[in-house]
């Protein structure tokens, strides 16, 4: 009788953590969609693909309160300890993270409908691009996580210079464009703030990255690898 009991909490366990994993991995699957659409809508001037990206944001958010939830119950009712407590809070501090992604999606579709208004910018196409790398960074963090792969998580970690600096070769551009011709203002504006907001989705991702490695080795990234990133930048 007991051993059919201990295999049923031990069964229950499983369950739970891997209910958790599955909405995590639908609510990434959403993000990356998300961000996929709205660079598509952003590049082909595509309202209706803008308006989705808006509608799916309130699904992104509860995806977020649902995990927040149950890693809440899981804690309370479970006590998970070492690595199984660090997969719990993973969970938690990835979905904060997904959920932003969402948020800067929403307003970089915000922005493409304003832009979509008035003349096309030839630096929308360079935003576009820098869109697509920070897609791919995400897509690869959120394979990692599925995984927990650490070696491709620490990759994309360091990696996270590149998108750095394409931004800031956009954002000198356009600061160009507007003191060469005033009346592009307003569209260079809506262009450095999608931006920007693409730049801060590529953080997510690193942050994703450091979550994993968390999970998985019980120590911080960010220490391990300060030399790695330090002699990749030449430093």
């Amino acid at each position: 009788m007991m051993n059919k009991l201990a295999d049923h909490i031990v069964s229950g366990y499983d369950a739970d953590l891997n209910d958790l994993n599955a909405k995590l991995s639908q609510m990434g699957s959403l993000a990356e969609t998300m961000l996929s659409d709205v660079i598509r809508s952003l590049k082909k001037r595509d309202n209706e693909l803008a308006e989705a990206v808006i509608a799916a944001d309130s699904q992104v958010n509860r995806f977020q309160e649902e995990i927040d939830e149950d890693a809440l119950r899981i804690v309370a009712l479970r006590h998970p300890m070492a690595s199984d407590l660090r997969r719990v809070m993973g969970a938690v501090r990835v979905a904060n993270d997904m959920e932003r992604v969402g948020d800067l999606a929403e307003g970089i579709a915000w922005r493409t409908l304003s832009l979509n208004e008035v003349d096309r910018l030839s630096l929308a196409k360079g935003v576009a691009r820098m869109g697509k790398m920070v897609k791919g960074q995400l897509s690869q963090a959120l394979d990692a996580l599925l995984r927990e792969d650490t070696d491709l998580a620490v990759q994309i970690w360091l990696a996270d210079e590149d998108v750095d600096e394409m931004y800031n070769s956009i954002f000198r551009e356009l600061l160009t464009y507007m003191m060469a011709d005033p009346r592009t203002i307003t569209a260079s504006a809506s262009l450095l703030f999608i931006a920007k907001n693409m730049e801060r989705i590529g953080d997510l991702a690193t942050n994703i990255c450091e979550s994993i490695y968390f999970t998985v080795n019980g120590t911080q990234l960010i220490r391990d690898h300060r030399v790695e990133k330090a002699r990749k930048n030449g430093k």
